[in-house]
Parts: C-alpha cells; sequence; structure tokens
C-alpha cells in the first residue's frame, strides 16, 4: 500500500486528485496540508468527500510529511513547489509536482518565464511526466514534473509528426480552449460568471506560460528548434480543453497515412484514443483520456485533441505517473 499526501489540498486538481485516490486499490491517502487559513476538515473545503474522505487539512510540515508518505503530491502554485520539493526529496519522499518548477530544462528559460531562479539542484533529476514519451524515465524517478493541461493536449498532438519530421518546425499554430476550472478556485474578475458566461475570449496570446513548454518538449522530439504560436480562450465551461493545430507539411501526406502513423504512434497507449472524426470535450470529461483526430485540410495538417484539464491535464496524468513509480498496473484508479 503506498501512503499519500497532498500539499495545496484546497485546489481543484487536488480535488481532483482525492476524487481518484479514494477509489485506487493500491493507495490511501494519509495526509492533506495547505495554508493555516484552508486546514479544517476536507468536508468544509469539499462537501463532496463528506463520509468518503474523513480527514482533516493541516499545515504543512515536511517532516512528518515525509515521515508519513511514500509519495507527496505538490498541487501548488508556480514558484510555491520548490520550497516543498528539495526538502521532501531529502527526507526520503518521492515527489509528484503540478506546477511548472521543474518542467523546463533550458538554462535561464524558467527564471525568464516565471520570473524567479529555479531550484538548480533538484531540477536535473526532475522527469516530466509524460508517460506516452517518457514511460520507462518516469519508473525509477524520485522528482516527477507533471505536465502542463494545455501541453499535454499539444504535445501528444504533434509528437508522431514532429518525431518523424514531417512538419515545418517554425510554422506550428496551437489554438486552445479551456474550461473555467483550468484557472484554479482562486476568484478572478476574469471568471466571474458575469464576465465569462455566454463569452468566448482569447488571452495571453503568444505569450501564455505553457507555449515555452510545449516548444520546449516537441523541440526534443524533433532534435530542432521548434516555434509555435499558442492562443488560448477560456470557454465558459467547468471543465476540458479541445486543442486545434495546424502544421505545414514538409512532404506529400494522405489521410491515410496519417491515420496510420497516429495509430502506430498511440494504439498501444491505455489512454490514447485515435479517431476518425472530430472529439468533443464532453467524450472525455472526468476521464484520464485523450483523443485525437488528425486530418488534412487547406494544405494543413490539422489536428483536434481532447483532454479533462483536471484529470489527463493534471490529477490523473499524475496518477498515472505514481503508478508507474510503485510498480502498479499504469491504469490503477483511473479505469
Amino acid at each position: 500500500m503506498t501512503r499519500v499526501g497532498i500539499i495545496g489540498a484546497s485546489g481543484y486538481a487536488a480535488a481532483d486528485l482525492m476524487r481518484l485516490l479514494v477509489a485506487h486499490p493500491e493507495a490511501r491517502i494519509v495526509a492533506l496540508a495547505d495554508l493555516p487559513e484552508k486546514c479544517g476538515p476536507l468536508s468544509r473545503l469539499f462537501p463532496q468527500f463528506a463520509g468518503r474522505l474523513d480527514i482533516r487539512v493541516i499545515p504543512a510540515d515536511v517532516p512528518s510529511l515525509a515521515e508519513a508518505c511514500d509519495v507527496v503530491f505538490l498541487a501548488l502554485p508556480h514558484t510555491a513547489s520548490m520550497t516543498y520539493a528539495g526538502p521532501l526529496l531529502e527526507a526520503g519522499a518521492r515527489v509528484i509536482d503540478f506546477s511548472a518548477d521543474y518542467r523546463l530544462k533550458t538554462p535561464g528559460l524558467y527564471e525568464t518565464v516565471y520570473g524567479t531562479p529555479p531550484d538548480e539542484a533538484n531540477l536535473p533529476e526532475a522527469v516530466y511526466g509524460l508517460p506516452e514519451l517518457y514511460r520507462d524515465l518516469i519508473r525509477p524517478a524520485r522528482l516527477i514534473a507533471n505536465p502542463g493541461c494545455y501541453p499535454t493536449s499539444a504535445i501528444l498532438g504533434l509528437a508522431p509528426l514532429v518525431r518523424e519530421g514531417l512538419v515545418a518546425p517554425n510554422d506550428i499554430i496551437i489554438d486552445a480552449k479551456s474550461g473555467v476550472s483550468g484557472a484554479g478556485r482562486t476568484p478572478k474578475l476574469l471568471t466571474h460568471y458575469p464576465e465569462c458566461n455566454e463569452s468566448l475570449q482569447a488571452y495571453a496570446v503568444g505569450t501564455h506560460r505553457h507555449q515555452p513548454e510545449i516548444a520546449e518538449q516537441l523541440a526534443l522530439l524533433a532534435k530542432t528548434a521548434v516555434d509555435v504560436l499558442f492562443v488560448p480562450h477560456l470557454v465558459p465551461m467547468d471543465r476540458g480543453i479541445e486543442s486545434t493545430i495546424y502544421a505545414k507539411p514538409l512532404q506529400d501526406l494522405t489521410p491515410g497515412r496519417l491515420a496510420d502513423l497516429y495509430h502506430a504512434a498511440y494504439d498501444a497507449e491505455p489512454f490514447v484514443v485515435v479517431r476518425d472524426e472530430p472529439p468533443a470535450t464532453k467524450h472525455i470529461a472526468g476521464t484520464n483520456y485523450i483523443h485525437i483526430y488528425p486530418t488534412l485540410a487547406a494544405g494543413r495538417v490539422v489536428t483536434s485533441a481532447v483532454v479533462d484539464n483536471l484529470t489527463k491535464g493534471a490529477a490523473g496524468q499524475a496518477l498515472q505517473n505514481m503508478n508507474l513509480m510503485f510498480g502498479y498496473d499504469e491504469t490503477a484508479g483511473l479505469k
């Protein structure tokens, strides 16, 4: 039995992780932690857990968490996770981080994007937690950088193309839409109900913090620099992401060859479904699946990918990583 702790228990991603963990056959939540003002019975933060997970949220204390837990999930904001990750690792716990603190490996990139120096001591051993690409590295890892929700859809949507050098690496457009939960639980004007209901809005055009993460991972696959234009949008729904990806082919592609390419890449993957028609976010809501539909249109490869931003885009993928790290069936608690 794997003993699990979560720091940052008051957020939506943490709640989704708890939802999955209570049904996991080999894991048990033994500690939940957060800021002092958010401590108390979990049912006060999330009434849906009353009678299902009767546990108190306590202030985060690294020594006691490391002693009680085999793995600690950090469901914390960017720049906050590194405060806990290093001490937890030193105390012997394994760590799965939901933030971007350990995702970017290019020197200077994290500081440029997030405005603070990275944790140089522990960054080298962090593994980017996208199982479809890094499964063998995830198994022995002590520190996992769980991917961002937008990058999960974009990277998996493009991986078969860029890995084979089939599209121009400097001409990729990612047009993505996310549900409101992607902005977190802290109230903001942009996500205030009267502002976002019955509305659709682009934001952070070409400047979103996930753009460097997408480009860095695609460059590793392509073995050359990759330039992407990433445009996210806020959609008035609770959860879900749809990414429509446009890439310029470098050689003649047919619909049949394109479909074969994606099926060859993903048919053995437990949570990737290659579709023959555009998927909808409702098809994957609450699940750890990603549905991908590649096609050709107007001289472009056009790929639609949908994920649940809280599950495959956060908590479900983190649990998938935990399963790999502790030798469980990769799908445990996720089917």
